[in-house]
């Protein structure tokens, strides 16, 4: 059985370009202040978590070296 190609459709880059620009089209893009507070907030939340798990590893750390005593 033939498979029949349909020569109607164009396809290939040109299409995915113009399918993306469409997409793009719709997205609500956030104001410039609404990009600094969430900037703002993706900074403190990385920071505190590296605290955190800074903290969490000595802590972890010094209970391994204690148990083994070396």
């Amino acid at each position: 059985m033939a498979v029949v190609k349909d020569t109607k459709q164009e396809g290939g880059i040109g299409r995915w370009f113009r399918e993306t620009r469409s997409e793009l089209r719709k997205v609500v893009w956030p104001t410039r202040e609404e990009a600094i507070k969430l900037t703002r907030i993706v900074v403190l939340v990385s920071l505190a978590m590296g605290a955190f798990l800074g903290l969490l590893d000595l802590v972890l750390n010094s209970l391994y070296t204690l148990l083994l005593g070396a």
